[in-house]
């Protein structure tokens, strides 16, 4: 009897195998971290239900399953659409989202009646609009992974979404006070009761047309024509780019009344240029320009008035709030103190008066939680943050292509100076600002804009940990590697 030999399995069958084990090794990993932060998000609105009720009702769970639902869907979009995504984004900015979730539901019975609280329902209020929020953006950013198959994809609609972002930018200024302005800021266009945040969609466009001008251009703005002080300085005729996006900065700071707006879009062009050049020059100029131009609106503010006035003001409460603690410096003094109240450990959820903040639903959340977690449950939700930008500079740093290291460098290095830009404002580093704390503040633009971001790193991630095997057992290029050319975009890599 003759018995056939079992072939030997092939290279590429194994590599084929290997990647399919990888992939459901970091989607399982995925899953079990989201398990965790629901848990946390539960026994997050259970100890505040027990601080302000003296009792932890029988529905105390429920957000946290709703959000557990919305979030094991996108999971599961992950798993099949994005399966060698990083598994850490996913949960660190679910336990962000769910923990803004209830806390705003904290604000809801801390303003509620004391003998209505405990038939308060679930999903009313600020907290149950936020989880209606939340249910949106996570299919949008869903939407967003289906239809972005690869992130180079969207290069070939840089110029058109660095128009659009210019125009929403811009849009708000343009408009009448009565629909653009809030709290000095122009930054909302309201129609009835639907507001909407224009420049939180803007920053992702004009990242995207940032990532891929200086793809294409950064050879030229490599070149340096001095050196001073053991720093390459760039050529004059080249500074073109980086003066346009500083004006249109000061217009935003001008005419906006935002200086945290200013500073994001300034910033995340000087440090996109940074990354694609690798010169630290670039940092300094910008640097040096954007304090020039503030102090510049300050000086203005001061002598002339008009447009200027309101950064002048808000420059003058952060250097002395308590100067009229009772009006103009109320705000940020009452947030001092209340971050002063918690102390290191807080007051416990539930166990503060952050409804007493003004704005505490949206600039000043991180206040109003910094009192009843104090500086230590601050220092985690940091922790967080870092989690996420660090893991998205590491998608930059693993991809291949020029295009997706400066778009997911960009993307993880906007998102940290957002939070440092509020964190900033509220704890008295610089001046207030409007923006909003991302995945916490109460606002469908906001989350909605975050989780596209969140969106663009999973896939980008994804792109750089694929690994694909070619006929023959020889590894191909992973998808995402090395760069292609993508209209007339230069081929060569951007060194880490």
């Amino acid at each position: 009897m003759t018995v056939a030999a079992t072939p030997a399995p092939s290279p590429a069958t194994t590599g084929e195998q290997s990647g399919v084990r990888l992939a459901r090794s970091r989607r399982n990993a995925e899953l079990s971290l989201l398990l965790l932060a629901m848990v946390l998000v539960a026994a997050y609105g259970a100890t505040v239900e027990a601080n302000l009720l003296d009792t932890v009702t029988p529905d105390f769970w429920m957000p946290a399953a709703a959000l557990g639902a919305v979030f094991l869907g996108l999971h599961l979009v992950i798993r099949f659409l994005a399966p060698f995504a990083d598994p850490a984004l996913l949960p660190a900015v679910a336990l962000l989202n769910g923990l803004g979730v209830g806390f705003l539901r904290r604000i809801d019975l801390g303003e509620a009646p004391v003998a209505d609280r405990e038939s308060l329902a679930v999903f009313a209020g600020i907290g149950g609009r936020q989880l209606a929020w939340t249910l949106a953006s996570v299919i949008l950013a869903a939407g967003l992974l289906a239809i972005m198959r690869d992130h180079r994809s969207v290069s070939r609609y840089a110029y058109t979404l660095g128009l659009a972002g210019i125009v929403l930018v811009m849009l708000p200024a343009v408009l009448p006070s009565s629909i653009s302005e809030i709290n000095g800021a122009k930054l909302w266009i309201r129609v009835g009761g639907f507001s909407l945040q224009p420049g939180e969609f803007a920053k992702l466009a004009l990242l995207v047309f940032f990532a891929y001008y200086l793809v294409r251009k950064r050879e030229v703005l490599s070149l340096a024509s001095r050196r001073l002080l053991g720093i390459d300085f760039p050529r004059g005729r080249d500074l073109g780019p980086v003066v346009v996006v500083w004006l249109i900065s000061l217009l935003v700071l001008v005419f906006e009344k935002d200086l945290g707006t200013s500073l994001l879009y300034f910033g995340m062009f000087v440090v996109t240029l940074y990354i694609a050049t690798e010169r630290v020059s670039w940092l300094l100029i910008g640097l040096v320009l954007f304090f020039g131009g503030a102090y510049l609106a300050y000086f203005l503010g001061s002598t002339v008035g008009g447009p200027f006035a309101n950064f002048y003001v808000r420059a003058e409460i952060w250097l002395d709030p308590f100067a009229d603690p009772t009006d103009k410096g109320y705000q940020l003094v009452q947030g001092l103190l209340a971050l002063g109240t918690g102390g290191l450990f807080g007051a416990g959820p539930g166990g503060g008066q952050p409804e007493i903040l003004p704005e505490v639903q949206n600039d000043f959340i991180f206040a109003g939680i910094g009192e009843e977690i104090g500086l230590f449950g601050l220092s985690a939700l940091l922790v967080v943050y870092l989690l996420i930008v660090e893991r998205g500079l590491r998608a930059a740093l693993a991809v291949r292509d020029s295009f997706g290291k400066l778009l997911a460098g960009g993307l993880a290095f906007t998102l940290g100076l957002q939070v440092f830009v509020i964190v900033g404002g509220i704890s008295k580093l610089i001046p207030l600002t409007g923006q909003t704390t991302p995945f916490l503040s109460a606002g469908g633009s906001s989350l909605m804009a975050n989780w596209l971001l969140i969106a663009v790193l999973l896939r980008v991630s994804d792109g750089a940990r694929r690994p694909v095997t070619g006929g023959g057992g020889k590894a191909a290029r992973p998808a995402g590697g090395p760069p292609e050319q993508l209209h007339g975009a230069p081929t060569e890599v951007i060194k880490p």
